[in-house]
């Protein structure tokens, strides 16, 4: 098993989850089938396949992006942004406080 039941607990308490043995049990079975299954696609023969067009490289001039240009016509404030909060506050959202450790 490539993913233990302590790696599991550690991550789990840096997210601040409660998690019982048999959720911990699951998860550590499933996160090790999605390292498995990630080892077969790394021997998957890929010589001779065209990779696929990607955004981080150039594209020619028929490429279906455009270019970014400003809009003043559509600025969008804080005061857009927060109009239907239910709490905001100087610009912000306010939300209650979720983050609490015993």
């Amino acid at each position: 098993m490539k993913i233990t039941e302590q790696q599991v607990r550690y991550v789990a308490d840096l997210a601040n989850l409660s998690l019982t043995d048999p959720e911990i049990h699951a998860l550590a079975h499933d996160m090790d089938e999605v390292l498995i299954y990630m080892d077969k696609l790394a021997d998957v023969d890929t010589e001779g396949v065209e990779p696929m067009a990607q955004v981080l490289f150039e594209t020619d001039e028929t490429a279906t992006l455009r270019d970014d240009v400003e809009r003043p016509d559509r600025l969008f404030t804080s005061n857009i942004a927060t109009a239907n909060a239910p709490q905001a506050g100087q610009g912000y959202f306010k939300v209650p406080k979720v983050i609490e450790r015993a």
